[in-house]
């Protein structure tokens, strides 16, 4: 049985223990971290008026400012994503009638671009904070946040759903309670495919930062000061060299957190792993080790970890497992839930049917599902290619840690990259060379969203039990065989969540791919995707509403009929 919380060993006090060498040295690292969250937070509540110009400085000399306004925004929003996370993740699992209704909830959730998103949040925010600048900050960490919950809940969810069934049992005969199970068993096991994917939101997160910093309400343009804001001023005024160091210091940022935050991390989630002994390589990390030597941040982090051991007694213990169940409850209750999800979809498909009879009409409701199907085709088509390019790769470095910490930091920079800043070299390839945007632009949809199947992949593989390994080694499984019987069944699981992911993460990329604009040079591909960009460009709302609600019905039936299977199906192997 795992554990998550592991009490202090001792009652020292951190004001009575005396400091050692490396307490200095991580005693400046810790005030300047602290140092700059403060100002950078201070910042964020400045005075604001609605209308109020926010100009953006292309001096490179900003960057360091802009760079600490983004990251705090950044990190804002996965704490309010992993809280997400936890709370979706065992609702889901612990209630199958729950299930039912947010499983499909989050499809359409992952579907919705983020321009709707922001649309929505913009003007509560302002008016939940007048005249202060955080109304509008708290707009942008929910942007930010609506392109990092969504594959960090999946992980969570599907991770909780494979446990394998002798510890489900374990936990059943030490009657655990629903709290202990989640904070001893589920969490602790799903936790290295949870950091692997929490990085890949920070990414998706810098994928979508334009459009999270640079906000347009009321028929104002706000930019706040960030890199997202700074590369949009860079496009806008195509500038090439601003674009140059936003991504040298877009690079530095993913460094710095991924040293300092991730990096610790997944080093001390290693003792996580669902294996009997350990691999021939541990993950690394200097702060960790750093951390571990220093006598002040043992003392804290004892009387931390004491701390939230005392809360796993805050629940009592369920039912002795030979009660009787009471089944009768449960199941008019799951009965009562499957009518009402049926009158509401229904409901909700009358209500889309009358919308497009009064507002926008069957010819153009065709029109739209016909470029629906376009942009079906390039997403269905993407992923299949990026799985069997990514696949192979993903496993190999997950089975070597030691590549794994060399190539962390550099998959992180590249899942972050920002399509937009292709924009210039797209457009230029693609007209001097006479290239067709209909299928030249697809690649765009997936450079960004490609990252999910990696990440999920490689976490997939770093929990191989190393017994499992050594055990093909001896049986003399070697080349395609050893890939079937070994390692695609063993990140199948993984691999699904990832192209769930990475499949709604490419309808909302469609927007920016389909789309491409450098200066007054614009290319358009045919599609769903730049069907809504040019309504939006156009302010025409029932036009984009149609749009945006395809495209949740698309998604939602390639999950139900095609995503969902393949979880059913990596469920019962996990069995």
């Amino acid at each position: 049985m795992f554990e998550l919380f592991t009490p202090g060993r001792t009652g020292r006090s951190f004001l009575t223990t005396t400091p050692n060498r490396w307490d200095w040295a991580l005693l400046p690292l810790v005030l300047v971290v602290l140092a700059l969250a403060a100002y950078g937070a201070m910042q964020m509540a400045r005075p604001f008026v609605l209308g109020q110009p926010t100009p953006i400085s292309l001096d490179p000399a900003v960057l360091p400012y802009y760079l600490l306004r983004t990251i705090l925004r950044m990190f804002s929003a996965l704490g309010a994503a992993l809280l997400f996370t936890f709370a979706f993740a065992v609702v889901a699992t612990r209630w199958k009638s729950a299930e039912k209704i947010m499983v499909p909830l989050l499809d359409v959730l992952q579907s919705v671009p983020i321009l709707g998103f922001q649309a929505i949040a913009i003007a509560p925010f302002i008016a939940l904070f007048p005249g202060n600048l955080l109304g509008v900050e708290c707009a942008a960490v929910f942007a930010i946040f609506t392109s990092q919950a969504w594959n960090m809940a999946f992980s969570l969810y599907q991770s909780m759903k494979t446990i394998p069934p002798e510890l489900a049992e374990a936990a059943r005969v030490f009657r655990l309670s629903p709290w202990q199970r989640f904070w001893r068993l589920e969490l602790p096991y799903a936790l290295p495919a949870l950091l692997w994917n929490m990085m890949m939101s920070m990414s998706g997160g810098w994928f979508f930062l334009v459009a999270a910093e640079a906000i347009s309400v009321a028929g104002q343009d706000i930019k706040l000061p960030g890199i997202g804001a700074y590369i949009a001023v860079a496009i806008e005024q195509k500038n090439g060299g601003a674009i140059a160091w936003a991504i040298a210091a877009m690079f530095a940022g993913i460094l710095l957190y991924d040293q300092l935050f991730f990096r610790p991390l997944l080093a001390w989630a290693d003792k996580f792993r669902f294996e009997e002994s350990q691999g021939e390589y541990a993950q690394q990390s200097w702060v960790l080790d750093w951390g571990r030597r220093s006598v002040w941040i043992r003392a804290l982090t004892d009387r931390m970890w004491a701390a939230l051991a005392r809360t796993l007694g805050w629940f009592g213990t369920p039912e002795p497992v030979d009660a009787a169940p009471r089944v009768s409850r449960f199941t008019l209750s799951a009965r009562a839930i499957d009518r009402i999800v049926l009158a509401l979809a229904l409901l909700g498909a009358w209500r889309f049917i009358l919308f497009i009879h009064a507002e926008v009409g069957w010819g153009e409701a065709l029109r739209v599902v016909g470029l629906g199907c376009i942009t079906l085709v390039r997403v269905m088509l993407l992923i299949g290619l990026a799985s069997l390019v990514w696949v192979p790769v993903a496993v190999w470095i997950g089975l070597r840690p030691r590549y794994a910490q060399a190539v962390q930091a550099l998959a992180q920079f590249l899942a972050a990259f920002p399509v937009n800043l292709m924009f210039p070299l797209v457009v230029y390839a693609l007209v001097h060379l006479r290239l067709n945007p209909n299928v030249w632009l697809s690649p765009l949809m997936v450079f960004g969203t490609q990252w999910y199947i990696l990440f999920n992949v490689v976490a997939g593989a770093s929990t191989l039990p190393n017994e499992l390994r050594l055990a093909a080694d001896n049986l003399g499984l070697t080349g395609w065989l050893k890939w079937k019987r070994v390692y695609l069944p063993a990140v199948f699981p993984s691999f699904v969540t990832g192209a769930i992911t990475a499949s709604g993460g490419s309808w909302n990329a469609s927007i920016v791919a389909e789309y491409v604009t450098w200066g007054k040079t614009s290319l358009v591909a045919d599609g769903l995707g730049s069907y809504i960009k040019q309504m939006t460009d156009a302010g025409d709302f029932h036009r984009i509403a149609l749009g945006i609600g395809v495209m949740c019905v698309f998604v939602m039936v390639l999950n139900r009929f095609f995503w969902r299977r393949l979880y059913l199906l990596a469920e019962d192997r996990s069995r």
